[in-house]
């Protein structure tokens, strides 16, 4: 039986959406790289210990699948 989703604290939640944004600003593939690893860091923190670990492309995957989201179109 699998628990449901846990929400992110606000503070998390909103530096994640911020992270995002640099995310796509940043023409700089290393820099791109750190910010996505910043967040990989504070999500594996909110993280059940029995969960399987975040890698840093699924965070990029987060990022990518968000902002298609909010521009509005599907998968």
């Amino acid at each position: 039986m699998s628990e449901e989703p846990k929400e992110l604290p606000p503070a998390v939640a909103q530096r994640f959406l911020e992270d995002m944004r640099a995310y796509f600003a940043e023409e700089d593939g290393h820099k791109r790289d750190e910010i996505a690893a910043r967040q990989l860091h504070a999500l594996r923190q909110q993280q059940p210990p029995r969960e399987k670990k975040l890698s840093l492309s699924d965070v990029k995957a987060m990022f990518e699948r968000i902002r298609r989201f909010i521009d509005g179109e599907s998968q």
